[in-house]
């Protein structure tokens, strides 16, 4: 089906491209989000006709979302998650929370505008783009942790998973020096006497 674009539409094409697109893509989604009309003779004229008027409200909403996310671009949010020992989540991080990690901040975003591929699944600081406007697009950053105190040691740098492992394995070896040191070492002395 070939459809009149009244917005730029990624991978597609930009304001008044007349594009070749499936039927369905055109009707589930195009269609009813006023992303474009269909390229019959009276949409084309019509559009012509309305042309610098579209232009201006994509240009005076470009506007407002650059605006918008001068204060949310690079910006860190922090959610706290139940996890496992190795750092997986036991459930996942979707675009539902980023978006109300950062309208609970004082932002506005919405679920739509979260462009996540998949959803994230591991503790750690992951980058998040927010597409505000079909040309504005910021970055913001997710932390992800099981505390308020591992956050911030994650805001640091610090690899917590593999500070944690490293921890434990220095307890261990604690325990076992002291177990030498105390009654198995004079234990295991006795025995070599005898």
């Amino acid at each position: 089906m070939k459809v009149v674009l009244l917005e730029r539409v990624e991978r597609l094409g930009t304001i008044g491209d007349v594009v070749n697109v499936k039927d369905g893509f055109a009707r589930n989604f195009l269609l009813p989000r006023s992303k474009a009309l269909r390229a019959t003779q009276a949409n084309l004229k019509v559009f012509e006709g309305q042309r610098a008027e579209i232009e201006k409200r994509n240009a005076e909403n470009r506007a407002k979302a650059e605006k918008s996310g001068e204060k949310l671009n690079g910006s860190t949010y922090v959610l706290i998650r139940q996890a496992g020992e190795s750092g997986q989540l036991y459930g996942s991080v979707s675009g539902r929370d980023v978006a109300e990690a950062i309208t609970a901040e004082g932002g506005k975003v919405e679920r739509s505008q979260v462009v996540l591929d998949l959803p994230i699944k591991t503790l750690g600081v992951h980058e998040v783009k927010v597409r505000l406007h079909a040309e504005v697009t910021i970055t913001v950053k997710i932390n992800i942790a099981r505390s308020q105190d591992e956050a911030e040691r994650q805001a640091r740098g610090e690899n917590v998973i593999a500070s944690q492992f490293e921890e434990e394995r220095q307890a261990s070896a604690e325990q076992q020096a002291d177990m030498l040191e105390g009654g198995a070492g004079a234990a295991m002395a006795d025995a070599d006497a005898y």
